[in-house]
C-alpha cells in the first residue's frame, strides 16, 4: 500500500472527532495488520472503489466509543445500543468522505459503499482485498480505537 494515502485518512480521523465530538486522538504509529481480528468491540467498515480500492475500517474499545457519541449526542449514554452503532457508522462515513476528498486533491476519484456496523468482542474485519492491512492506533482520553485501512491503487 501507498503510504501517500494513510495521511488522509489519519487527518480525517481527527478532523472528524475533534469536529463532532470535542474530542483529541492522539495517533500512535502505524503498523502491519496480518490477521482478521478487530482491535476493538465495534468497527464500522466501508468499501472503497475507483483509482484506489479497498476498504476503510474504525474500530472502537467500547468506553471510547460510548464518550464519543454521548458528546456527540449531548448526552450520556451507559450502554451499547442502537445509537452507538448508528454513529459508528456515521463517524465511518464521514471520516471515510474527509479521506477521499483529500485523495481527490491527490487527482484521484473515489467513491464510497454504505458502511456496514459489527460487533462483539473478537469480531472480524475482512477486507474487501484481504490480505494485510495498515493499523494507524489512536489514543483518546476514554480509550483507544484503531484506523484499520486496506487499499490498492
Amino acid at each position: 500500500m501507498d503510504v501517500r494515502f494513510i495521511n488522509p485518512f489519519l487527518e480525517g480521523t481527527m478532523s472528524v472527532l475533534r469536529t463532532m465530538a470535542f474530542i483529541e486522538p492522539r495517533p500512535g504509529k502505524p503498523y502491519l495488520k496480518k490477521n482478521n481480528v478487530a482491535q476493538g468491540d465495534i468497527s464500522g467498515i466501508i468499501g472503497l472503489t475507483g483509482d484506489v480500492r479497498g476498504s476503510l475500517a474504525l474500530s472502537f474499545s467500547e468506553h471510547c466509543i460510548m464518550k464519543i457519541v454521548s458528546n456527540m449526542l449531548g448526552e450520556e449514554i451507559k450502554s451499547m445500543n442502537g445509537d452507538i452503532k448508528d454513529a459508528v457508522g456515521e463517524i465511518t462515513n464521514m471520516v471515510s468522505g474527509v479521506a477521499r476528498k483529500k485523495l481527490e486533491g491527490m487527482d484521484l476519484t473515489i467513491s464510497a459503499a454504505i458502511p456496514t456496523v459489527v460487533s462483539g468482542k473478537n469480531h472480524s474485519i475482512l477486507h474487501v482485498l484481504g490480505g494485510p492491512s495498515i493499523i494507524i492506533p489512536f489514543e483518546t482520553d476514554h480509550g483507544p480505537f484503531v484506523v484499520d485501512v486496506c487499499l490498492n491503487a
